[in-house]
């Protein structure tokens, strides 16, 4: 299983979309630095597939028009080519220089997204993937993501 980072998104401001960027740095226990969501939890890191928000722009919404882009679900993540959906609790991705495991899949939205607001639908529940940084390092736009075996006892990056 291999695919790519699509884009890396933050906000400043919980209940807001999130902005992309070019790099982050994922740290170990904690999530994405200069994310509004980061801290010690469990959902550290939200991962969405590019490939469903392309399905979404199908949708003849007038109002959706431009409104699709990476963030807009609050997701850190978007991913491409890579089959989030098959993905296990437990299962680890090794992303850039970071490794993380998955902890979730789905949530329950406790008030709708920009998107949702719109058309009365939110993937994230559905598509969202959710993670714990293991090991700390340094994500890209355009870096692998790959699943990976990994022991956590082994983990040195912070």
């Amino acid at each position: 299983m291999k695919g790519e980072v699509f884009s890396i998104n933050i906000s400043w401001e919980k209940g807001r979309k999130k902005y992309p960027i070019k790099e982050a740095y994922l740290k170990k226990n904690y999530g994405v630095l200069g994310d509004c969501h980061a801290g010690k939890g469990e959902r550290e890191v939200s991962l969405l597939p590019w490939e469903k928000m392309e399905e979404m722009k199908q949708i003849p919404c007038p109002r959706l028009k431009g409104a699709i882009v990476p963030g807009v679900f609050a997701e850190n993540i978007t991913t491409k080519g890579f089959p989030l959906h098959l993905l296990k609790l437990g299962d680890y991705l090794k992303i850039g220089e970071a490794v993380v495991k998955v902890i979730a899949r789905g949530k329950k939205c406790h008030s709708f997204c920009e998107i949702a607001r719109i058309i009365g639908k939110c993937i994230m529940p559905d598509e969202g993937v959710f993670a714990k940084v293991v090991k700390g390092g340094w994500v890209k736009v355009g870096d692998k993501i790959e699943k990976v075996k990994y022991d956590e006892s082994e983990g040195t990056g912070d």
